[in-house]
């Protein structure tokens, strides 16, 4: 198995991916970042992996969310950790 230090999916399903995104934006929000019907008629996970798999472009646009929310997660966390540094 290769390593990719540099592949911030790496190591990641895609189940895990749309749920973290699921449970961070909710479906509806999903629905409105990127028009899937899976999504906003009674959206599930194991439809919408379904339709992921098979669709690629679908994929590739919900990877990027994915690193988008990373992202910002950590720019939270640094503006975190420097507000309790310049609080000492």
């Amino acid at each position: 198995m290769n390593d990719q230090p540099n592949n911030p999916l790496h190591g990641l399903t895609l189940e895990k991916i749309l749920c973290d995104l699921v449970n961070h934006y909710g479906w509806d929000e999903l629905y409105k970042m990127i028009e899937i019907r899976c999504f906003y008629n009674d959206p599930s996970i194991k439809s919408s992996l379904k339709f992921l798999r098979k669709t690629n472009w679908a994929r590739v646009k919900i990877e990027a969310i994915y690193i988008d929310l990373i992202g910002q997660e950590k720019k939270k966390m640094q503006g975190d950790s420097l507000l309790n540094i310049s609080e000492m």
